[in-house]
């Protein structure tokens, strides 16, 4: 039975020349049963790609790793073929994803092959909305939104178990965000896991495409749910924050910047930004009830 993607106390480091080491995910638990959408969602910079990146096993060399990851029960760190296949990545900025000196069909043809699927590049550019003729053309002759539908094209070639879509409709208009949107709910009702990692939580609130939410802050998992109460009854004060931005909700801006993730302290470090929070600062923990978990000093847990 499809296992969908696990993700059980990952933590990763990266060493910077000089001695410095950038705290880019730290102890993520993160489940994406099959049929679902995740998303994944947070401030630039808190260390989503870094589990996409994680996920699909392409960490830079000399990265420190700890925990696991799995694909349908296949551990992708353990040398076993997973991509392709099992998973699948939909990746940002899609046109210089693609070569630039080959057509989008020959591209697609070639990854169709070497997953030996029955798939043919008309048929997948149907199936995501993008003109057949869209294919002869370089990357560089392509818009934004059709890069992105090859990319999507690509990523379905082998039948995939779990897609990982990292900011799949950055720079994108609302039109075709929706688009985009739209074929990954489909992707998710056909059985496939779907992680959807983005910053753009208006979109999420518009078009209701996700069935749980993870939210993300300085490599740490502040809060996660179901989608529809995670949004209308945020739980952890950075989640509370970050909605409040939305122009939609106000458009209350957070305090300060997001931290660098470089040296970060082993603990929740949101308190910077919201001194009066009782969440954050000092050690917190995952707190869980129900379908839901939020993140929260020991201290607070305990009373």
């Amino acid at each position: 039975m499809n296992a969908g993607l696990r993700i059980d106390a990952l933590t990763v480091r990266i060493p910077l020349p000089g001695g410095s080491v950038v705290h880019a995910a730290s102890n993520i638990d993160l489940a994406v049963p099959p049929g679902t959408v995740t998303a994944l969602v947070g401030e630039s910079g808190c260390g989503k790609s870094i589990i996409a990146t994680s996920v699909m096993n392409m960490l830079p060399p000399g990265t420190q790793r700890t925990g696991t990851i799995t694909v349908d029960d296949i551990d992708v760190f353990s040398g076993t073929p997973f991509r392709g296949g099992h998973a699948a990545l939909v990746p940002q900025s899609a046109a210089t994803y693609l070569t630039p000196v080959r057509t989008a069909r020959s591209q697609l043809q070639e990854t169709i092959d070497a997953l030996g699927t029955a798939h043919t590049c008309d048929g997948l550019a149907q199936r995501v909305g993008l003109e057949a003729s869209a294919l002869d053309c370089y990357p560089h002759e392509l818009s934004g939104g059709m890069a992105q539908r090859v990319a999507i094209a690509g990523a379905l070639a082998g039948d995939p178990s779990v897609v990982v879509a990292d900011e799949p409709t950055a720079n994108l208009d609302r039109a075709l965000t929706d688009h985009v949107l739209g074929l990954l709910r489909e992707c998710a009702d056909a059985g496939a896991a779907v992680l959807l990692i983005t910053h753009d939580l208006a979109s999420l609130t518009r078009v209701a495409i996700a069935d749980r939410l993870a939210v993300m802050y300085a490599s740490r998992i502040m809060e996660t749910g179901p989608a529809a109460q995670v949004l209308q009854e945020p739980l952890h004060d950075y989640t509370r924050d970050l909605l409040g931005a939305l122009p939609s909700r106000g458009l209350n801006p957070i305090p300060g910047s997001p931290p660098q993730l470089t040296d970060l302290p082993d603990e929740c470090v949101y308190y910077l930004r919201r001194p009066e929070s009782a969440q954050s600062g000092g050690p917190t923990e995952l707190v869980t009830f129900g379908e839901r978990t939020y993140r929260t000093r020991r201290e607070v847990s305990a009373r």
